[in-house]
């Protein structure tokens, strides 16, 4: 909050009290405005809770002693502020007004100023404040991986090359030339805001364009990256690829981004995964799939046939009797790893799906053998529904 936020603000009159009101109507005010507009009372009720916030505000400044004081020497000195013009402020009436310094108010040149009082009110003073960095989180990384079907199954530790964003290895990220340091701008002390007037006694804070918002000003620039004092790093990490990875999804491996500045922390590293095509199985959400071919007399007359699975171990499937292409068994156990969800820990099932297989060449003893098979069944007719359906003759 700027100091023109804090001069502005009426106080007294949010807790509906006197200026001279003392500690204990102060208190009973406060109890009173916080009983009645406080968020548990009034549930969803936006207007209230802005109002709760604005009723403590203003009691930790007033219910504090040394803050109220300094809240009333700030509005005091603000108010004497008023409109000035060319640098001047206005004098006695007649007079051309008198050269304005605003280290006058602000105890620029010694202690006692309002500096000194701001600095009591925000926590110190502006150059030591301005200068001090935030904590700033690493930016996150982006990178894709390609496994193969099985370890998207199973899961599978990966080696990843990564290039990222990181302080310039020859200023160690300062941006000035090695043997020499920035220093701090003139023009914001540091702080990377200056204030800019929008008419009367209001301001608004922006920017420095010096300094770009950094605080500080390199008048020998690092040859490496330019005065920016950023570069690139590269390094190899070992990221483990969890079970049940899909082809196209996103893994989020937390802390393993770029590094933090000012002791802020690594972002995350984000991995596009592809899982590779597999000759035999296919995937179905949990389930693994599986096209086997059988004989015209296996589906004719039944059969118990072996199917090979992911692992290797065969299983047997009992295809009973008159089964026609395209039907579907199931295995259970025998799919997919899941991950996540009420049934985390547990397979899936393998979908096994069959086709007949027609031969395309007979020798003379089974054209024989489907010669009499024919006769044998002459009396059938397997496409007499179409017609019946269809009301064809």
């Amino acid at each position: 909050m700027t100091n023109a936020d804090w001069a502005n603000k009426d106080f007294y009159k949010v807790l509906g009290v006197a200026k001279d009101a003392s500690a204990a109507d102060i208190k009973k005010a406060y109890r009173s405005l916080a009983r009645a507009n406080h968020p548990d009372s009034k549930p969803g009720d936006k207007a209230a809770e802005d109002r709760f916030k604005a009723i403590a505000e203003a009691y930790d400044v007033l219910g504090d002693e040394d803050k109220r004081k300094q809240y009333d020497d700030l509005r005091r000195y603000g108010g004497a502020f008023g409109p000035f013009v060319g640098g001047r402020r206005p004098g006695p009436a007649g007079s051309s007004g008198a050269p304005f310094d605003v280290n006058d108010f602000l105890g620029g040149q010694g202690a006692g100023g309002l500096g000194d009082l701001f600095g009591g009110m925000f926590g110190g003073g502006g150059a030591s404040t301005g200068t001090r960095q935030r904590p700033r989180r690493g930016a996150d990384i982006e990178t894709e991986a390609t496994i193969g079907f099985a370890e998207a199954l199973e899961g599978v530790t990966v080696s990843l090359r990564l290039s990222s964003d990181a302080p310039c290895p020859d200023c160690s990220g300062t941006g000035a030339k090695p043997g020499t340091m920035p220093r701090v701008c003139p023009d914001c002390e540091g702080t990377g805001m200056v204030t800019a007037s929008v008419g009367g006694a209001f301001t608004m804070n922006e920017t420095c364009t010096s300094c770009r918002g950094r605080g500080l000003v390199v008048d020998e620039p690092c040859s490496t990256c330019g005065g920016s004092g950023r570069g690139l790093s590269s390094r190899t990490i070992q990221a483990r690829i969890p079970a049940g990875v899909k082809d196209g999804q996103r893994i989020r491996l937390r802390g393993k981004g770029a590094n933090g500045e000012h002791g802020g922390s690594r972002g995350d590293l984000l991995v596009l995964v592809h899982v590779a095509d597999h000759p035999l199985f296919g995937r179905k959400g949990d389930n693994l799939t599986l096209t086997v071919p059988i004989t015209f007399d296996e589906a004719a007359l039944g059969a118990d046939i072996k199917v090979p699975t992911l692992e290797g171990a065969p299983v047997t499937v009992k295809i009973p009797p008159g089964t026609p292409t395209g039907r579907t068994f199931r295995v259970r156990g025998r799919g997919v790893m899941r991950n996540g969800g009420p049934a985390a820990g547990q397979r899936g099932d393998l979908l096994v799906t069959v086709e007949v297989q027609v031969p395309a060449v007979l020798n003379e003893q089974a054209r024989q053998a489907v010669l009499a098979f024919r006769d044998a069944t002459a009396g059938s007719d397997v496409r007499a529904n179409l017609f019946a359906a269809g009301g064809m003759r």
